[in-house]
């Protein structure tokens, strides 16, 4: 088994921002493997941002980002649940690269749950159109549609979206990631993408 050093140690934080001690737990368990502790740490967020979601966040931040000379402009509020974390480094950070996120990849909804049924149905129906006349099983084409959903909600929705700075995370996780880290609630709770001309 491979010893948890100072530097392993160090170095996970570096990776996730977390604390000292729930590194060298992760650390322990992965028996000093730093992709398996961060997995670790990565599903240990997601559950900590599950019971955290129902408190109440009404402190946060409004973020901005201007892109392209002036010619994409993004505003984002993300909200947590007190002013001290609202103010530190690390949630400014958050904000601005969601806001960043959204001059970039162009979200239209925060979640898939805020994506109107009509449009939901009407992609679907869609997706079936173009594969009726494949001649597979019910079940298979089902299967299929189901996966176009899953990028479909990966286009159009901030959480779903891959995050443009980690490759390997998607937008909820690293929001599950930040929920662990501060030990609030953190959501966002809405965004505006302009651009140049663009008057609709």
């Amino acid at each position: 088994m491979t010893e948890v050093t100072t530097a392993l140690i160090k170095e996970l934080r570096e990776k996730t921002g977390l604390g000292v001690l729930d590194c060298r737990n992760a650390l322990r368990e992965a028996e000093g493997n730093i992709e398996k502790a961060v997995e670790i740490l990565r599903k240990k967020g997601k559950s900590v941002a599950a019971k955290k979601a129902e408190r109440v966040t009404s402190q946060g931040l409004v973020a901005s980002y201007v892109h392209m000379g002036g010619r994409i402009g993004t505003l984002v509020e993300v909200n947590c649940e007190t002013d001290f974390v609202a103010r530190t480094e690390k949630f400014k950070r958050l904000t601005r690269d969601l806001a960043m996120q959204v001059a970039a990849l162009n979200p239209l909804y925060i979640s898939r749950e805020q994506v109107p049924p009509e449009v939901t149905q009407k992609e679907k129906d869609i997706y079936h159109a173009q594969i009726q006349d494949e001649n597979k099983p019910q079940h298979v084409i089902e299967r299929i549609v189901d996966g176009k959903m899953e990028r479909f909600y990966e286009t159009v929705c901030l959480l779903e979206q891959i995050f443009i700075r980690d490759q390997d995370k998607k937008v909820k996780d690293l929001i599950a990631e930040k929920i662990a880290e501060f030990g609030e609630n953190i959501r966002v709770s809405r965004f505006v993408r302009f651009v140049l001309g663009d008057t609709e």
